[in-house]
């Protein structure tokens, strides 16, 4: 090729280059004034960039149960220059250096983000973060990332440094509806914000980052943690030196006293934070004016409180007393209470303990107990179903030896250690009897009890060994009263919720749950089950709940655990789930003085009783639906055989098409 040949053709590159450069730069230019053209006007002065409306929480009703905002403004100067230095190392310690956006910090979080995979480091600067306050769409885009940037720069262009950082630290969430340095100093500490040491600054600062995680009034191992790692921030950028970071760490802290009132309904206000938290951030919570409606209802919830605590207070009245630590929370008997709507899942009512302005664990969801006999409903309909035995099968109460591949026989024994010879199913499941239910296990396996538990709801780790059948695996209240819903409803499964509805601050729904169903039981080895659930309450194990009262149709099952250690019952009507769960947190068994032991039938089924005739009252009655295909039989509790019209032992009994005995 010639030299002219060369030099035409490098031309034709260099002009393709050009103007595919031209093209990229006005693409630029377009791109950049669209977004320029869409940006949000800067308000003046730069406070009202705060005035974003409170996240609001309401009832199934529209009552509102609880607002998270509201902020008291404090001039920078009036401003612990401690905790100005606190929250500057912490948050963004070049501040004063840089007009917007830290690039140094931008270039180390793109290095961690991209070279150290499952690593995401933030660069954003205080200004970046105050813009997001100019933006209610919480989606993190690329898109909207660059429009914070820009507007970080109208900022620092338009205002002086003391005014962005006036206005960041008057925004900043800090927890417990406190907004604001102002607000925050004085809910923790009793102060204004002028008052605060180095030690409280250092605590405050830490909490922004997460305001539920580092809560210093249920958390205050994890906020004296984060306090540490500010302190340690501040020795860093050579704010203060080593000796006074430790001497600030060690200082006892001394809480406001008058900590805010406990509020209506805690407990489940603090599972529906929890919850937005995850989907949203706790941002967006604490920060993006969100209008959340919710399925508790205000009435049952004030009844559970109440039932719960009262029925509790006497109990422990009637108990051995032994040797403890009267200020010990876990030395404290404990309950809880979970009500579930039973044909949407929907959650009315929850009780995590037997007072929030003690303990905050919430025991309904986070508190994982051995359900004892409360399990045995899935144990006997996996029987039923694979089995093909009935209600009026009989079998024989006696001693039993069950082999184990590569372990002990197991030989499991009855509460009263007593046996009582051959009886049909219902009878051994109304008077929760255990060898019964092991022989019973043994043949149908415990991975078809796993499975059926599974379809009914029970999300916890269930080992499949034979001992399952009685209970010893871990679950929850709401995971009992979510899956015993599924009885109520003839085999068909809602799964639990608590937010039905959320829109942002200008009304857009960012989410509705749309009730979902799913049949997963057939309904008339279902309706066996429920059958024989009844029969609990009519004259099995829980029969203290028509001594007490409580005249509608009902079913449940007792459940407790050896030693005593958990006590519940788990019952329903046609429309309301309920699981209630009675216990130590560390597991301490409970006797009476007499030293009777607490079954779950003297020690939870009382508070159920209470609370279901509190919340049913005033409705009509409705009674379960028995399918086409289930006849209604007596027959007698020791043989099975039809009871005749003169037998004084009669025990009626569900049977499926087919099932009729002779």
């Amino acid at each position: 090729m010639t030299a002219m040949g060369l030099w035409r053709r490098l031309r034709v590159v260099v002009y393709a280059v050009m103007a595919l450069s031209g093209a990229v730069a006005l693409f630029g230019v377009i791109l950049f004034y669209g977004v320029l053209r869409d940006l949000p006007r800067l308000p003046e002065p730069l406070s009202r960039i705060i005035e974003t409306p409170a996240t609001e929480i309401y009832a199934a009703n529209g009552e509102r149960l609880i607002s998270l905002g509201g902020r008291q403004y404090v001039p920078l100067h009036r401003v612990s220059r401690s905790f100005i230095q606190a929250i500057l190392a912490t948050e963004d310690h070049r501040f004063w250096d840089h007009r917007g956006v830290d690039k140094l910090r931008t270039l180390k979080a793109l290095w961690v983000t991209f070279f150290q995979p499952g690593r995401v480091q933030g660069a954003s600067t205080i200004t970046q973060q105050l813009a997001k306050n100019l933006f209610f769409s919480f989606e993190q885009t690329w898109s909207r990332k660059f429009r914070e940037l820009l507007v970080a720069l109208q900022i620092e262009a338009q205002f002086s440094k003391e005014e962005i950082l006036e206005a960041y630290i008057n925004q900043i969430p800090f927890g417990v509806g406190a907004y604001g340095i102002e607000r925050a100093a004085d809910l923790f500490f009793a102060k204004p914000a002028s008052g605060l040491t180095l030690s409280e600054a250092a605590l405050l600062a830490g909490l922004p980052k997460s305001p539920t995680r580092y809560n210093p009034f249920r958390h205050i191992e994890r906020a004296k943690q984060r306090q540490r790692v500010v302190l340690q921030r501040l020795v860093a950028v050579k704010a203060i030196s080593s000796e006074e970071a430790d001497q600030a760490a060690a200082v006892p802290l001394e809480f406001n006293p008058r900590r805010p009132a406990r509020l209506r309904g805690s407990y489940p206000l603090d599972f529906v934070l929890q919850q937005l938290a995850k989907r949203y951030g706790d941002e967006v919570v604490y920060h993006g004016g969100l209008k959340v409606t919710t399925t508790l209802d205000p009435r049952l919830q004030q009844i559970a409180e109440s039932v719960v605590r009262e029925e509790l207070t006497a109990l422990e009245g009637r108990l051995k007393k032994e040797a403890t630590k009267p200020a010990d929370p876990a030395e404290t008997l404990q309950g809880a209470l979970v009500a579930i709507e039973a044909h949407s899942g929907g959650i009315k009512a929850m009780v995590g303990g037997r007072d929030y302005a003690e303990t905050e664990f919430n025991r309904a969801v986070h508190s994982a107990r051995q359900p004892g006999s409360g399990f045995k409903p899935f144990l006997y309909y996996a029987a039923f179903e694979n089995l093909n035995l009935t209600p009026a099968s009989v079998f024989e109460d006696r001693a039993v030896r069950i082999p184990i591949k590569g372990a002990p026989d197991w030989r499991p024994k009855n509460f009263e250690r007593e046996y009582h010879g051959p009886m049909v199913l219902k009878h051994a499941f109304t008077e929760s009897v255990n060898t019964v239910a092991a022989q019973l296990v043994a043949q149908v396996g415990a991975d078809a009890v796993v499975e059926v538990a599974r379809r009914c709801g029970i999300h916890a780790p269930l080992k499949p060994v034979y001992s399952l059948a009685l209970g010893t695996s871990e679950v929850s209240p709401l995971e009992m009263a979510a899956s015993f819903a599924t009885f109520a409803t003839g085999g068909i499964r809602y799964a639990p919720f608590i937010i039905w509805r959320v829109e942002d601050a200008f009304g857009r729904v960012l989410e509705e749950r749309i009730v979902e169903r799913e049949r997963v039981l057939d309904p008339e080895v279902c309706y066996q089950v429920l059958d024989m659930m009844t029969g609990v309450i009519e004259h099995g194990t829980g029969q203290q709940i028509r001594q007490m009262g409580f005249d509608r149709e009902a079913a449940g099952k007792t459940g407790t655990t050896n030693g005593y250690r958990d006590a519940w019952f788990t019952g329903f009507t046609a429309n309301l789930s309920t699981a209630v769960w009675v216990g130590y947190d560390r597991s301490r068994g409970m006797r009476a003085a007499s030293g009777v032991g607490i079954t779950g039938g003297r020690g939870a089924a009382p508070i159920w009783t209470r609370f279901m005739k509190s919340a049913t009252a005033g409705e009509p009655p409705r009674r379960f639906a028995k399918p086409n295909g289930i006849t209604v039989m007596s027959v007698n509790p020791r043989t099975g055989r039809k009871s005749g019209f003169f037998s004084r032992e009669r025990l009626p009994v569900a049977l499926r098409s087919g099932q009729e005995e002779g």
